[in-house]
């Protein structure tokens, strides 16, 4: 008869791993948020400033661990993976573009019309 022991990991470093890495990614939003250095802030790149990247960015970092380690998606076999998480991020990117140029078109248009001084 075979040995069926079963092993129970503990998962508990892991988790403690993974909520270290988004506290720290969400800490350098928070602080970026608060500074708002103006290099970031009141430059342009790509149809807006390069602060707003990089919280997109990290953003799409954060929910990319959170997927991977809290919906198990490392566990799963490669392909589905990567059919769950290319789909996600190729949607939120495609959004991304669409409400940046959209934001640009209505900002150029409006200019003329409303007080950006905010």
């Amino acid at each position: 008869m075979a040995n069926t022991h079963n092993t129970h990991e503990s998962h508990t470093a892991i988790i403690w791993k993974v909520f270290g890495f988004l506290s720290l990614v969400t800490i350098v939003e928070v602080v970026l948020g608060i500074i708002k250095p103006a290099s970031l802030h009141l430059s342009n790149f790509l149809g807006t400033s390069p602060l707003n990247w990089i919280f997109l960015i990290l953003t799409l970092v954060k929910a990319y661990g959170i997927t991977w380690y809290f919906m198990h998606m490392k566990d799963e076999k490669k392909w589905f993976r990567r059919s769950v998480v290319w789909t996600g991020v190729f949607l939120i990117s495609y959004l991304m573009i669409l409400l940046l140029l959209e934001g640009n078109h209505i900002h150029e248009m409006l200019a003329n019309y409303a007080n950006w001084d905010y």
